[in-house]
């Protein structure tokens, strides 16, 4: 028969360390994204750089 009692779970965190990475990563990009906007909205990258 099977154990009526329920094993003990581990108190670390519930994500995995995979979807944390791809998490920083999609933030990362998304900070890549907006800094390049900025710098062309502000001049530092030059109109004719930007397709």
């Amino acid at each position: 028969m099977s154990d009526p009692t329920p094993r003990p779970t581990s108190p670390g965190p519930s994500v995995p360390r995979a979807l944390r990475a791809a998490l920083t990563e999609d933030w990362l990009a998304t900070a890549v994204g907006l800094l390049l906007l900025a710098a062309v909205l502000t001049g530092v990258i030059p109109t004719g750089l930007v397709p």
